[in-house]
């Protein structure tokens, strides 16, 4: 069913999800604040954009133009009545279509930065997948592979250009191969755990087209506290102030 949230701290404005699917994840919003965005960056492309978190999260820290694609129409279409109903249909702009139909929508190397949540986990015939089809082509990789994502990214990017990506860091030998099969230089990287003393459960990794090598591991983020409420650091992700709702 189709609901209308509060776009978390951030009280004028709002996103719609639907629970029949999902609701947007963290893993979106430390992407959002994760990835380096430059005052000269004019074209920001959101790949695997859902119902749209990521851009309407990256507008409120730049002025350059967003793009989000999303192949499944019942996603994106509450993507877009979000962004509509926010008033950043000018600033935001969502395609509703394959990311593996990129060339038909956007000229090579004319982008300054690219965003990807993508499906995670890689899909096999005998995979455990979810009876909801969207929530399996969201999760796994039946419609779009991690080179698939390379490949997009490396045609979109200007040279000196920016790829960020949330991802998983059992993946994270194969995602720093194929950054650099594909051009992109590894060189920002943060493991993000669920709370001290377990293991890490999200990675954030950002390379720079045609960059020089020299990879910068950052300190490690722990997204919540013994008691199960987000750190400070998380909770001031949400806009506003650090009193979001637990």
């Amino acid at each position: 069913m189709r609901v209308k949230n509060r776009l978390l701290n951030f009280s004028d404005n709002i996103i719609y999800q639907d629970e029949d699917y999902f609701a947007f994840s963290l893993d979106s919003v430390l992407l959002a604040n994760f990835v380096t965005i430059k005052l000269s960056d004019k074209k920001i492309v959101d790949l695997c954009s859902g119902n749209a978190p990521i851009p309407m999260l990256m507008s409120f820290r730049t002025k350059a133009r967003i793009f989000g694609v999303e192949l499944q129409k019942e996603v994106y279409s509450m993507g877009y009545d979000s962004v509509k109903e926010n008033g950043m249909d000018k600033q935001i702009e969502l395609i509703n279509d394959d990311v593996k139909n990129i060339e038909n929508i956007f000229q090579s190397e004319s982008v300054d930065v690219v965003t990807c949540n993508p499906p995670y986990f890689k899909y096999q015939d005998n995979s455990l997948v979810n009876d909801n089809d969207i929530k399996t082509i969201a999760r796994h990789e039946v419609k779009l592979t991690l080179e698939d994502v390379m490949k997009v990214s490396k045609y979109l990017l200007k040279t000196g250009g920016t790829l960020a990506m949330v991802h998983r860091p059992d993946r994270i030998i194969e995602i720093i191969n194929l950054m650099q099969k594909y051009g992109i230089e590894p060189k920002r990287l943060r493991i993000v755990y669920p709370k001290v003393g377990k293991d890490a459960n999200i990675l954030l990794i950002e390379g720079i087209k045609n960059g020089k090598t020299g990879l910068k591991l950052l300190s490690p983020m722990y997204t919540h506290n013994d008691d199960g409420s987000y750190t400070k650091e998380v909770r001031m992700m949400f806009g506003g102030n650090d009193d979001v709702a637990e």
